[in-house]
């Protein structure tokens, strides 16, 4: 078995990006202090061919050289907006017809390989602060709330890395509904 190079993964180009269809998910991040966190974001939203990022309050915006360390680029491809209210953006979003879903641990909670897409659904995955998580003013207006199961010691996992495993399971699981075999 032999690796590929980069020049054979046929990968789009920042204008085929924006070109193509995009997954029907926006990613807000709510409060998110690390510069590279936000980058690895970025890089797993160009991916997975993500709508949007909303970047909320103290969330650090590009052009950022810690954001572009793990971005490589990705800040360029995806789009991406700031807005000072998380709040407000999951209110405009849910009036625009999007089920928000906070990625937390709360009550009630539905299990990530729990859930299920709907046809023509679109999503909004929200993304708390490193310690505080997804503020709870923003939970109480989420359609609902996806928790990462988890059996260790610890109580949580990097937001990168939660981002990670969210985005590929919802983008997975709509690829799945659109192209079933």
């Amino acid at each position: 078995m032999r690796k590929l190079k980069n020049e054979e993964l046929d990968r789009l180009d920042i204008e085929g990006f924006k070109n193509a269809n995009k997954t029907p998910v926006v990613v807000v991040l709510d409060n998110i202090r690390s510069l590279n966190n936000i980058g690895s974001v970025f890089r797993t939203s160009d991916a997975f061919l993500i709508e949007k990022i909303y970047l909320c309050g103290i969330t650090a915006t590009p052009p950022n050289k810690d954001i572009n360390k793990t971005a490589l680029g990705a800040t360029e491809s995806v789009a991406w907006e700031y807005k000072e209210s998380t709040l407000d953006v999951i209110q405009n979003l849910n009036a625009e017809g999007y089920t928000s879903l906070a990625i937390e641990q709360a009550e009630n909670a539905t299990m990530l390989q729990d859930f299920k897409v709907k046809p023509n659904e679109k999503y909004v995955l929200i993304f708390g602060n490193e310690v505080k998580g997804v503020s709870q003013e923003v939970v109480n207006i989420c359609t609902g709330v996806l928790e990462i199961p988890q059996f260790g010691t610890k109580h949580s996992l990097n937001i990168s890395v939660s981002a990670g495993i969210v985005i590929w399971d919802v983008w997975s699981k709509i690829k799945v509904k659109k192209n079933p075999t």
